[in-house]
């Protein structure tokens, strides 16, 4: 029997990871669980999630490549990388997709099992880049993750579909092993998140394993990588994504302010995970209302903040667009308004996943004369916290609509986030006119 070579360990200070795979195949939930470890760990970190314009693309297709890209470091670090140093790409289009931007030299963990002919020809190979020469420069793992998922989940009771989808675990688990990750946050999160599904939870524990036992026996794997703690200022972290920080800064802002939080408006990709978040927040008073359209969305929040709510509306580049006469009425009537605008690609429907700042234009100058709007943007996904809170104060201080710029990059992306004590965050006083007999009279006077 031939002897285990023992493994190098490296100590490197930064790296870019992508994970790439077809829409089904989990790579979102593959990045976030590599990032969230990551982050435990207390690495400083950026991710990138890179989704698909088209609903659904056909599977294997290059329309259909999902991809979720992690730079982590032991330095501060504030981008989720220009090219990436490891490519995991799960079927040929991830590859063919991808590979234009991986770094020469760089490592490429493919899934074997997918280089069918099949696979090959949706992809738009005429051969297979694994044997052809096609990727010579490259650090070429091709493991059959596929293959080996069945392997570890032979006797589980759920049916081959179901066995195929826990092969992102595997892949998962070799990196975890691959750069010195634990794997006990991921297999909490499994349990947590498939309770009352106890065959779901064997099987993704055991190919979450298989994949890091994988990298441990196998001899193809010659050095694993260890990246240290970075020197973050002392205090409680968490991961947190642009969005969310978004929804977070208007709730504290709205109780910093003693009033009301009410935000109207109309699901637009990538604006509409706001939403989401602050729906959850209804023992805070937050109320939040989809609108039919882009326009009742910022006329309910006018009338709300007529009716005394710290009153937002969250959309994106054509929706800006679309509520740009409703912002003149806000001026007009001097009511504090918040419009969050989500930045993406293109004109009108364009290219609602991809990132561009494609608006900056259109919020400076977007309106007709003689409505001056405030504008504030973010910088990281953290920061997009501190701007709302910004973004609310100036509107409620001078009782006038502000636009707060972010973009998909920053609204998808996560970054580790200090947070902060409440009592650290100033109060936002707001006065209101009370005295229904002198208003006429002072509006007269003061102009």
């Amino acid at each position: 029997m031939s002897e285990v070579k023992e493994k190098l360990e490296k100590h490197i200070d930064e790296v870019t990871v992508r994970f790439a795979g077809d829409s089904g195949d989990g790579m979102q939930l593959t990045g976030t669980q590599f990032s969230d470890t990551t982050a435990i760990l207390g690495n400083d970190l950026s991710t990138l999630p890179d989704y698909p314009a088209e609903i659904r693309a056909p599977a294997g297709t290059l329309y259909g490549v999902s991809g979720f890209q992690l730079h982590f470091s032991s330095e501060d670090i504030h981008t989720p990388g220009d090219v990436p140093d490891v490519l995991v790409a799960m079927n040929p289009a991830a590859l063919k997709k991808n590979l234009p931007e991986l770094k020469r030299n760089g490592l490429i963990i493919v899934n074997s099992d997918a280089f069918d002919k099949k696979n090959l020809k949706l992809a738009e190979y005429e051969s297979n880049p694994l044997e052809d020469g096609a990727l010579d420069g490259y650090e070429i793992m091709d493991i059959p993750i596929t293959s080996l998922t069945f392997t570890a989940l032979e006797n589980s009771p759920l049916s081959q579909k179901e066995k195929s989808r826990c092969k992102n675990f595997f892949a998962l688990g070799l990196m975890y092993w691959l750069y010195n990750r634990p794997i006990d946050q991921t297999v909490n999160w499994i349990e947590s998140k498939f309770k009352n599904k106890p065959d779901i939870i064997d099987a993704n524990e055991k190919a979450l394993k298989a994949g890091y036992n994988f990298g441990d026996i196998t001899e193809r794997f010659t050095t694993r990588y260890t990246i240290d703690p970075a020197k973050l200022k002392s205090g409680v972290y968490r991961n947190i994504s642009g969005n969310e920080a978004t929804a977070l800064g208007f709730v504290v802002a709205a109780e910093k302010a003693g009033l009301q939080l009410f935000l109207g408006s109309y699901p637009i990709t990538p604006a509409s995970d706001i939403l989401q978040y602050l729906s959850k927040y209804k023992e805070f008073g937050v109320k939040t209302f989809q609108a039919e359209d882009e326009i009742s969305g910022i006329s309910s929040a006018i009338g709300a903040a007529f009716g005394g709510s710290l009153a937002i509306t969250t959309t994106s580049g054509p929706g800006l667009a679309l509520k740009t006469e409703a912002t003149g009425l806000a001026v007009m009537t001097e009511l504090p308004l918040v419009i969050v605008n989500v930045q993406r690609g293109g004109p009108s429907t364009g290219l609602p996943t991809k990132t561009e700042q494609a608006d900056l234009l259109q919020a400076l100058y977007g309106r007709n004369g003689e409505s001056p709007v405030a504008i504030v943007a973010a910088s990281t996904p953290s920061d997009c916290f501190d701007m709302s809170i910004e973004a609310s104060r100036l509107a409620l201080t001078y009782m006038s609509p502000v636009i707060l710029l972010t973009d998909g990059y920053l609204a998808n992306g996560t970054e580790p986030w200090k947070i902060p004590s409440v009592d650290s965050i100033p109060e936002i006083p707001v006065k209101f006119h009370t005295d229904v007999e002198s208003f006429q009279n002072d509006y007269l006077d003061h102009n």
